[in-house]
This record gives C-alpha cells, structure tokens and sequence, in this order.
C-alpha cells in the first residue's frame, strides 16, 4: 500500500516541477521584498544577502508563517540539501549539510551555542519559533568564524527585534493523524502568544510557546508508539536598553521544558514483551549583550549565554521500572567583537570567544563517564574585507583556538565574491571559498561509560582522540533578471581527516563483553551540486524550485557513506489566488540511500508533499487550514532499513491574530 502511494506521488511532483514552465500564467514564485534582506552568519557583518561573499540561505518569518512551521525542524524541512534524521532513541531531529554529520554543524541562536541534547548533537525540535525573525543556513566550513564543530556549516537562528509601539500575536491550531492517533485522542495541539513594544529608550517581549503531540501509531490500539508522545513548552522574556543611537544593550531569558514518551515492543522469546521510557528535560538559557558604535567608526560587540540542560529518563519493562538515567550539561560563552573604521577601502574584524563546557551523567546512580567531563576553549580570530573594486570583493580571515585538552588549532578561510554582470535588467555574481574546519572531541567522545553489558557490549570513551579537521570549497554563482527569475548553482567539495567513530572492527572481549571505542578511524570526502530556481511571473503566483546531488566516500575503504542520499529536491510554490486568500505547496523529494555497508541494505526513496491555505478574514487575522504529506507517504516499520517519513497524513487547522502593522 506505501509502495502505491510512493509511485503515484512521483509523478505528482515531477508534474508540479514541470507545470509552471508548460503555463506560466498558473504558477509563479512568490513576491519579492520591497526591502533587501540582510544577513550577518556568513562574515559575523552585516550584508545584503545578495552582497554576502559567503553563500547563505533564508528562511524568514513570511515563510515560517505562510508554512506555519512549530519548531526548528519545521522550519529547515524546506532549506535545499539539507537533510533531517531521527536522533537514535531520543524523540526528535538532527540535520546534515553536504553529506557532513550533526556533530559538524553548528547551530546558535542570535550568534551564541545551544546545547547538545546528547551530549554532542543539538536536537533541532526542542526550540520554538515565537520569538523567530529569520533562520540563516550558511554550508561548508565555517571554523575561521565559529570554531569548533563549524567544520560542515552553521545554522543561526536569529532572533525579533523589538520595535518602538505595540505589537504582539495570538495562534492556534489543532491536527489529526487520522486513523493513526493514539488512543482516540486529537494528534497535535498548539498555541504560542507573543507580546512586545516600548519606548524609545526601553523596550520589552514577552512568549510563550507550547505543542502537545500525542503521538501515534498504525496500529492505534496496539501497545507501540511509532510517533512518540511529546510535550515541548518554551517561554521568553527580552529587555532591551537603547540609551543613544550610538548603543543599545538586552538581556533575554529562555525556558524550555519537555516530556516524553516512547512505547515499543523487546522481543524475548518466545514473547515480545512491552518497554516504555520516558524522558522529562529542560533547558534555562540566560543571554545578555550590547553593542556600541563610538565616534571615530568603532564598534565593538559583546554577548555572553550561561545555559543548563537536564533530562531525567526513565526506562520499564512489563511495567517495572528498570533503570534510571540521569544527564546534565552546563555551557558558558562569551564573545567579543571590535569592527574597526574603515581604512583604505578594508574592514578589519577582531574578536575573541571563551567557552566551557561540563557533563554529568549517571544510571542508576552510577556515573557513565570517565573521568572530569569538562572543556575549556579560548579563541581568537581576525578578518579583513577587502573591497577591490565595484566588481572585486575579498574576505580572508583565521582563527587560532587553544583548548585545554588538545591544544593550539588554527583555521583559516578566504572568500571571494565578483560582481561579473550589473545591468538594468541582468545582474550576475560568483562567488568562491576555501576554508579549514575543525571539530574538538565532544565530551561524550571522550569521557563515555555507556555500559550494555547485559547485551554482550560496552562504548568506552577515548581521552586520547584526536580533532577532526577539514578542507571545504565552494564555486557558484547566481544569475538574475529583472528580480523576476534567479538562478543559482554551488559546486561543494569537503575533505575531512581523522573522522572520529565507534570502531566496529577493533574491540577487545573481556569476561564475555565486547568492549567498544571512538577512534579517528576514517578519512572520507563529501562533493556535489546544490541547484536553485526562483520564478516571478506576477505579483501573485511565484514558485523555486532546487536540487542537491551529493556523492560521498570514505577514503580508506572505498565504499559510500551511509545515510547520506545522493539526490534531495525541493518545490515552493505560492498563489495568491484571490486578494487575502494564500494557496501555497511545499514538496520534497529524496533518494534512497545506503544503510548498511556490509550488507549493501538501502533505504527507498521517497516524496511528500505539503499543501497550505491562509485566508485573512479580518484586520490582522488569518485562518489557515493544511495537509503535510499528502499522499500518505510513511516508512514500513517491519523494514529496518527503512528511514523514510515518520509520520503519515496530518491534517491541521488554525488561526492567527497578528496586530504587527495593524495599529
């Protein structure tokens, strides 16, 4: 039955792709920005997007609200080659850019780290969007400007500004997994308000943010869950001081709460009998910074985020509790930024970061880390813009880091970006890089006692592991006329050495229990095209259209690397089909990729698509009505092999009162 829906949805989105080229007067791509947007993750500067050296990517609040995303993950589903995976046995999502895994991608908020929900990978379903301008994506090595674990890109969420006035919005929605919902109850509740406004000198906001998914299953009266049972809350409160236009200075404090719970089935024969874990976590993050522009052309930046995450997880078995786990993690950074004036046509950047780190973990009491799970890293870094010309523009740059554990690492990053045809009608611009990438060993890497002794095994930590390290190039361009159509192409090419993973082959057996480690066992390259079209035919109906080929290898064995599909392609399209009636489609399609490189498993390829109704029905309100995969595209759970969607047909509706604009 998936089979059937899987081949009818193929030609579905080949047609979609196919159909506004055949009849431009149907389909177009959305309107553009009367302003230009700008972006700050690429160069730690302010840009126009089109103006950045660094190739970045957007998604901005018109698209977090036309698509209503809920979370992080929502709003990256759509981002070209960008790929989501399932955290292994947690209840949410981790990305990978150009083939490079989650522990290479960096992911902060507003310029500043969040924590790791493992440990080492940062879960992107557990941050809410109330408080969201715009998310920037930026691939490739990215290490001269962040640091460590910016060796395969970043992703920076950005957060509101706070206007002068009044302004705030109210949101609900319902959705149902159909005949898919746990025990009878509706699938998803949500709601989030935020309020905020001020004067000229003080200004203030105010969210709160909450989903309650109660999961699902394709047998709803069966005992296993395939779609966990999830509660994530998040609440915010922003102050911000702006004495003189030369300065301003905020402080925000984040809360975020979750609960879940997994059902499944263990088989011990000749029964299967029920498990159940359940995890209770929470993140309080405390940021506060300022910047200052003083008379002579200087501005300096500070910002600093002390943050704690704790989960309490608890596992049963027949209904017995069984164990008991326990996980805290503490992350302190500060940053420092001088923008020095202008001189002779450069734009010197200096700055500094200081972070540290802790992790304590327990079960049943019993710690499962060696030794003082901690890190402290000191970093510098320098970067000249150099405006050449009206058609040259070079960014070079470096960053030295001295860890306390592993020492000096330096990572240096050039970028260059030409302005090759400027016209009334055709604008064209290239752009390439070079950068280095490391990543230190996260503490889980390192200090680790993961003890599964009762099934045969053990994952010790390795102190002694060496930094992953990188090299990175980016060649592309873009290619505009008349900001009715753009074209856009990125060749990539990532070359990391000692990549650092469990080492299957080599282990030792003591006592009858196989004890396992990390090593930097590989070396493996990752390269490919990233493709985008952006279609403007009217003010009303728009669409873009993108592909990603990506071929990877692990350079010591020959074979590709897993989880890592060859093919992603992406479609947005947007109709305004009457005037405050908003149609809009999101469509995304993935090839099979491999899973196991001993048996040559492979997971299918698959498609889902997404349609959106927004109607205004009144000043500042909207109701919005929608299906995610809409032919039901869901993996077969009796595969192992199979990682395709999750969830099948969700059906939702909403609505929203936003007075920003209204008074």
């Amino acid at each position: 039955m998936r089979t059937d829906h899987r081949r009818r949805s193929l030609p579905v989105l080949a047609s979609a792709l196919l159909y506004p080229w055949l009849f431009p007067g149907v389909v177009v791509a959305q309107q553009a920005d009367s302003l230009p947007t700008v972006v700050v993750t690429g160069t730690r500067s302010e840009k126009t997007l089109d103006e950045t050296p660094v190739r970045t990517e957007v998604v901005d609040r018109k698209e977090i609200d036309r698509t209503h995303a809920r979370t992080l993950k929502d709003a990256l589903e759509n981002v070209p080659g960008l790929q989501l995976r399932e955290i292994h046995g947690k209840s949410g999502y981790e990305v990978t850019l150009q083939g490079m895994t989650s522990d290479q991608v960096l992911v902060l908020i507003d310029g500043l780290p969040i924590s790791a929900s493992t440990g080492s990978t940062v879960d992107v379903s557990q941050y809410l969007l109330g408080e969201v301008d715009r998310v920037e994506v930026v691939k490739g090595a990215s290490s001269a400007q962040y640091g460590s674990s910016a060796m395969g890109g970043v992703i920076n969420v950005i957060t509101r500004p706070i206007a002068r006035g009044f302004a705030g919005a109210v949101s609900a929605d319902a959705g149902s997994y159909g005949s898919q919902n746990a025990d009878g109850n509706p699938g998803v509740l949500h709601g989030n308000v935020r309020v905020e406004g001020g004067g000229e000198k003080w200004r203030a906001r105010v969210t709160a943010d909450a989903i309650d998914n109660k999961g699902f299953a394709v047998d709803s009266d069966g005992w296993t869950r395939h779609g966990d049972a999830v509660r994530r809350e998040q609440y915010a409160g922003r102050v911000e001081w702006l004495p003189t236009p030369a300065g301003s200075f905020w402080l925000d404090a984040n809360a975020y709460r979750e609960t879940d719970e997994q059902r499944f089935r263990y088989y011990a024969p000749p029964v299967y009998v029920p498990q159940r874990k359940t995890e209770d976590i929470s993140r309080d993050r405390f940021t506060g910074g300022g910047r200052w522009r003083f008379d002579n052309g200087l501005t300096a930046r500070l910002a600093g985020v002390t943050e704690g995450y704790d989960s309490n997880t608890k596992e049963y078995s027949n209904g017995f509790q069984t164990a008991t786990r326990k996980a805290s993690m503490r992350t302190d950074h500060v940053s420092l930024q001088l923008d020095l004036p202008a001189w002779k046509s450069q734009l010197w950047q200096v700055g500094g970061d200081f972070h540290y780190e802790t992790l304590n973990q327990t079960a049943n009491g019993i710690s499962e880390l060696l030794g003082n799970a901690s890190r402290t890293a000191t970093e510098l870094y320098v970067q000249d813009d150099i405006i050449l010309s009206d058609t040259w523009e070079i960014v070079a740059g470096v960053r030295g880091q001295n860890d306390s554990d592993f020492g000096s690492h330096f990572a240096p990053k050039v970028g260059v970006r030409a302005n090759l045809i400027g016209s009334e009608d055709w604008k064209g611009v290239a752009r390439a890089n070079f950068g280095q990438g490391y990543r230190v060993p996260n503490l889980k890497e390192r200090h680790f006692l993961f003890d599964h002794s009762s099934l045969g095994y053990m994952v010790i930590g390795n102190p002694n592991l060496k930094p992953e390290s990188s090299n990175s190039f980016q060649l592309g361009g873009s290619l505009s006329w008349r900001d009715r159509v753009a074209v856009d192409a990125n060749v990539f090419y990532n070359r990391v050495s000692d990549l650092i993973q469990t080492d299957m082959s080599n282990f030792t057996v003591v006592n009858g229990v196989a004890l396992y480690t990390y090593r930097n066992v590989a070396r493996a390259r990752t390269q490919g095209i990233e493709t985008t079209v952006r279609w403007q035919a009217t003010s009303r109906l728009g669409l873009n259209a993108a592909y990603t080929y990506t071929d990877t290898e692990d350079l010591d064995t020959g074979t590709e690397l897993t989880r890592r599909p060859r093919s992603m392609a992406r479609l947005g399209l947007d109709w305004r089909v009457f005037s405050g009636t908003d149609f809009s489609v999101r469509g995304r399609y993935q090839s099979s990729e491999l899973v196991d490189s001993t048996t040559g498993a492979r997971s299918p390829s698959w498609t889902t698509l997404d349609l959106v109704l927004n109607q205004k029905i009144g000043r500042g309100v909207t109701a919005f009505v929608g299906v995610n995969n809409l032919f039901d595209r869901q993996r077969d759970f009796s595969n192992a092999s199979d990682f395709g969607p999750v969830a099948g047909r969700f059906i939702y509706l909403g609505a929203r009162f936003n007075t920003d604009g209204v008074f």
